[in-house]
């Protein structure tokens, strides 16, 4: 049937209803349950690994937590109206973040595009059917943005029509600020390259009436980020679900002012009219992403952390005893901010480049991925290594840089 005729046949409901419940329900045949679980990873040849780089979207992010899969697969087995569920979720999850409203989107990246368009049409349906095309519409067309927080992601922004105007300073961004700007845009990654921060941004933007959103894709721990920037002002925040929270990773936030939420969600699925459809996230990452959320903010931090320094000192203590190996323990202090463990070498007694080492964990059995590698040293990090992971990761450097040593 095509979908004239079914929506046609749907406008008939109530007269088809009252035909049928004279006629017997229809046996549904159900389908065979497999006798056994299919590893499709094996059967399709593709490698899996053991994970110490991090939480990379190419690497397919992070491992949801049981109760996320349970939550998925519950979920799953019954239909329900998609506005209705990301009202009450949205309703769930605005207190916790400490937002006035919040929404699952597909990820930061669609979040970012959906919270601008919210912005330029606000609740005019005209202006969300006519995105992202903004010439003659009286919508504002420009987003200010520091030089310093230039990266590819940015793209999300540019998805609604709206042209990019980089500034470095104050003064710059007083100077760009004209009626076509719709928003001011920060980094939260990159914060210490710029030379306005997260406060001052807020207050420039509070000063002319223009809205101010952050990019904190990747930005927890600490689980205070998830609010931080919602006490501090910025109109909109945007963030990933599929890292360290370990929601699904098609999953993440926009969270902020509820008119630019509401506002918002008239460019996303189901409506079909609108520049977000394909950012389409279904119940069961909505419900993932909110149990997600709630069972990270209640976690003991504490105790991960001080896990996440035992399983670091697990493979530090076994490279070191190499002799020529250094390492250094270092925290980045914006973004993804864990222990990262740096192992560093003499390269004239060991004998093999950063890249080949890589190369070699990638290769072997199992397989590891490490974070960056360079001509005499590489990082890992333990925070998606399953328990006793740690081990096996130590062994196999060790391995390699005995080896390469001999």
């Amino acid at each position: 049937m095509q979908r004239r005729a079914l929506l046609k046949y749907l406008s008939l409901t109530p007269l088809a209803a009252g035909v049928t419940a004279l006629s017997p329900a229809p046996v549904l045949a159900q389908p065979a349950s497999p006798l056994a679980k299919r590893d499709l990873f094996k059967e399709l040849g593709v490698r899996t690994f053991i994970n110490a780089a991090g939480t990379y979207t190419a690497m397919t992010g992070s491992l949801m937590h049981d109760y996320v899969v349970e939550t998925i697969m519950n979920s799953s087995t019954d239909f329900c109206m998609m506005d209705e569920l990301q009202d009450k979720v949205g309703e769930k999850i605005a207190p916790l973040v400490h937002a006035e409203a919040a929404v699952v989107t597909t990820g930061a990246f669609s979040a970012m595009t959906l919270g601008l368009a919210g912005i330029l049409t606000g609740m005019d349906l005209k202006k969300v059917e006519q995105l992202p095309h903004l010439e003659g519409t009286g919508m504002k067309s420009e987003v200010i943005i520091q030089k310093a927080h230039t990266i590819v992601y940015n793209h999300a922004l540019k998805n609604t029509g709206c042209t990019i105007i980089y500034v470095e300073t104050a003064e710059e961004v007083e100077k760009a600020i004209n009626e076509k700007t719709a928003l001011l845009h920060f980094l939260n990654i990159e914060a210490d390259k710029g030379k306005i921060m997260h406060e001052e941004w807020v207050a420039i933007g509070k000063k002319h009436g223009i809205p101010t959103s952050i990019d904190i894709a990747a930005d927890v721990p600490p689980v205070s980020n998830l609010w931080k920037f919602n006490d501090m002002g910025f109109s909109f925040v945007a963030i990933s679900g599929g890292k360290a929270m370990r929601g699904p990773q098609s999953a993440g936030l926009l969270m902020g002012k509820k008119d630019i939420i509401t506002a918002a969600r008239l460019s996303m699925a189901p409506r079909g009219f609108n520049i977000g459809r394909g950012f389409k996230v279904n119940k069961e990452e909505v419900l993932g992403m909110y149990v997600a959320l709630e069972s990270y903010i209640k976690q003991d931090h504490e105790k991960e952390w001080k896990e996440w320094e035992a399983a670091t000192a697990v493979i530090e203590t076994s490279v070191k005893t190499i002799g020529t190996v250094t390492t250094k323990i270092s925290v980045p202090p914006l973004g993804n901010i864990t222990p990262t463990l740096k192992i560093s070498w003499d390269a004239a007694k060991v004998k093999i480049a950063g890249k080949d080492l890589q190369l070699n964990l990638r290769n072997g059995i199992p397989s590891i991925e490490i974070g960056n590698a360079q001509d005499t040293s590489i990082t890992v990090t333990v925070w998606m290594l399953k328990p006793g992971q740690e081990k096996i990761v130590a062994a196999r450097i060790t391995e390699e840089l005995k080896k390469a040593s001999a």
